[in-house]
Order: C-alpha cells, then structure tokens, then sequence
C-alpha cells in the first residue's frame, strides 16, 4: 500500500474509531487495543492488504513526532508545586521500585537468554521499564479510585519514560561503541552520551522556560489570537527537538525538559498543553499504536520463541509487581494519619497497573533506525525487537481489559 494509502486508512480508522468509541469503552477495548488490532489485520499477517517497512520514512517522521510530543506533553503536565505536596509515593516508586524493575528485569533476561550480550539484555529491560498509563485509562481517569492512588500512577508514568531514555541513549552508545571498536572504528561513547544529554537538557530548558515566559508576556498584553495559544506548545516541542540536534544534543531529551520547563512557568500554557495531549497528542499516539501492529508486529513476529513469552509474562507480572510492592511497604497516603498505611489490596492495585505501551513502542522504533533495520549492522537484535513487541502486545491486552472492573473493584474498598 502507498503512503497516501496509509494515510487514508489512519483517517478512516479516526472516523471510524471516534463514532463509536463510547460504545467500544463499554466492552472494555481501549483506543490502543482497537489501533493495533487493526493495525495487525491489514498487515501481512492478517488480510495483507498492507506492507509497510518500519525505516520508512514517513514512519520514521511519525514515530520521530509522536516520541518529541509524548515526551513533552508527558513533562508539562507535571505540575511540580503539587509534587512537592504529595511526593512520597511517587518519588518511593521512582527511586527505589525503578532501579529495582531494570536490576530484575536485567538479571531475569540474563537467565532468560544466557547467549546473549549483557548489555542488550539491559538495554530490553529499560525499554519495558517505563509505564503509559493511558492503556489504563480508566484507572487514572475515574474520579472513584482515590485521587492520590490515581495521582501517583500518573505521575509515575509521567516522569519514568523522561528517566528512561537518557539510560537508553548511553546503553545504545556503549552498544555502537563496541560494534564500531571491533571494525576498527572506536567511539568516544562517553563524550557522547555527555553532549547527548547535557546539551539536550539544557537546550530544552532554556526553550521551555522563555517560550513559556513569552507566552505569558504575550497573553498579558492581548497579543495572542487565542486560537494559537494550542499550538504554542507544538512549536516549543519541536524547536527544543531542532535546536538541540543542532547543537549535538538530543532533541527527544530537549524535548522532555522543554515541557517540563513550559509547564511549571506558566499554569496556563500548562492547561494549553493538556487541551493538546487529550485531542492532537492523542491521534498521534494512536497513529503509532497503528504503525506498531501493522509494521513493526510482522517484521518481528518470526523471531518469537518460548523464552521471548516467558520473559514477557515475567516482565507484565513479578518483575514489575514485586519492586513496587517492595517500595510501597511503610508508606502511607496520609502522612500525619498513623492509620493510612497501604494496604496490600492498593499495593497490588498499583503494581499491576504499569502498562507497557506508548514509551516502549516508539523506544523500540528509535533503536531499530539507529542500528539498522531489524540489526542487520549488529547481530542478536532480534531478540530484544521481539521480546519488546511480544510484551506491549500482552499489556495492551491484558490492561485494557482489566482497567475498568479492577478500577470499579478496588474503588468499592476504597475512597478518598
């Protein structure tokens, strides 16, 4: 199928998709499972009407889009002065659960897969590390369960993916680095995984921060159409990208502190960039739902084994579910209430909700067009490609199911 073929079917599936999405949510099936099942089946393992290659390049321009967005939206929606009122919980799942995740998902990969390298098996356990809790909407959305639990998963999801992916970057160069050190062409992978993210963080900052300020300015005086005042943040994600990819920096991590800066300057540029994340931001991560099913799940299928699902059940269920269950114990929702300690009914609920989804797809997507399609430049990729696409594929599942009755369970035994 041509690109404008693609591009017709992502509008027919929107048109199609937000008529009877209302209807769809009462059967449990989520926007994420709708895109990439239909993604699947126009694919070559459904009625192959499409075959699209994943280092095309309108795919890659998509998928490129989509992560700067995510990242950014991701970052602004952080409010930071209501951080600082209930920080426990979150800062107990991203300090102690998070470091805990990558170990046992290193070690079990490792055991897993003996053969392979230690650090692809660390760069696997990274890209299924980050949680999107837009799989499980109705969790984060439904004012039932109580505001702090709904609170801490977002902000646990909001924050792991911007921590991620500068350890990404530097596995993905000690990767490279090795690869060019045995052709002869070694790399200095420290300096630059140093530009890569200092020059990132700081290029995106100082856009965040004055674009935010500029907007204020602007809105103080009546200057802006208040139209525009949606597309400000587009263009402030996209400039941090450009500039710090001039600069020898990362644009994906200029991205994430440009929004994280755009949004603790100003509350209404903040509340712009949620209007954008609910509507625009929105299809474009479905958009990347699609792509995942219809290119990436055919490319990578072939390369499943008995070991890629076992690893992939592991990763949905204890190697997640056990650290955070390990650095919720003692904590509480109220800290001046003896009595608010969490139960192990809230300790599981917020275990299980930490879907792979949206991170890990476009992650996976930006590995696969720096090494080269399907690792064909370096040997042994498969495994990490397919152990990524066999557990988001699980967790959009097993998630958009579970969201709503676990969320109408649990809010029955617990309120604010």
């Amino acid at each position: 199928m041509a690109e404008y073929s693609v591009i017709l079917t992502i509008a027919l599936l929107v048109l199609m998709y937000g008529y009877i999405s209302k209807v769809l949510t009462r059967f449990n099936i989520s926007g994420p499972m709708m895109f990439t099942g239909l993604g699947l089946l126009i694919s070559p393992l459904g009625l192959d009407i499409s075959q699209v290659e994943i280092d095309a390049e309108f795919v890659t321009i998509i998928v490129e889009i989509a992560l700067v967005l995510v990242l950014f939206s991701d970052a602004a929606l952080l409010d930071l002065k209501l951080l600082r009122q209930s920080w426990r919980l979150p800062t107990r799942l991203l300090v102690i659960g998070l470091p805990l995740t990558i170990v046992a998902g290193t070690v079990a990969a490792q055991l897993i897969f003996p053969n392979e390298p230690t650090m692809y098996m660390l760069l696997v356990a990274l890209l299924l590390t980050p949680t999107d809790a837009a799989l499980g909407k109705a969790v984060v959305s439904d004012p039932q369960v109580p505001k702090k639990i709904r609170s801490t998963i977002n902000v646990e999801s909001g924050l792991n993916d911007g921590i991620i992916f500068p350890l990404v970057v530097t596995v993905l160069a000690v990767i490279l680095s090795d690869s060019m050190a045995s052709s002869g062409d070694e790399s200095h992978w420290l300096v630059f995984v140093f530009q890569q993210v200092g020059f990132g963080a700081l290029v995106g900052a100082m856009v965040g921060y004055l674009g935010a300020k500029l907007s204020q300015l602007s809105d103080e005086k009546n200057w802006m159409v208040s139209s525009y005042q949606n597309l400000i943040p587009i263009a402030l994600a996209l400039l941090a990208f450009y500039l710090a990819e001039v600069f020898h920096g990362n644009g994906f991590i200029a991205a994430f502190f440009a929004g994280l800066l755009a949004g603790n300057t100003s509350d209404k540029t903040r509340d712009h960039i949620e209007e954008f994340a609910e509507s625009e931001g929105e299809l474009l991560v479905l958009i990347s739902f699609f792509i995942f099913g219809l290119a990436f799940v055919p490319k990578v299928i072939t390369f499943v084994t008995a070991d890629v699902i076992i690893y992939a059940l592991l990763s949905l269920t204890v190697l997640r579910m056990i650290p955070v269950i390990i650095s919720l114990i003692g904590a509480k929702l109220d800290n001046s209430d003896k009595n608010s300690k969490l139960d192990i009914a809230t300790m599981l609920f917020i275990a299980w909700f930490g879907p792979r989804g949206i991170a890990s797809i476009l992650y996976v997507l930006i590995v696969a067009h720096e090494v080269g399609e399907l690792g064909q430049s370096i040997p042994g990729f498969e495994i990490v490609y397919a152990t990524v696409m066999v557990t988001v594929l699980m967790s959009i599942i097993a998630h958009g199911i579970t969201a709503q009755p676990l969320s109408n369970w649990y809010s029955k035994k617990h309120s604010d």
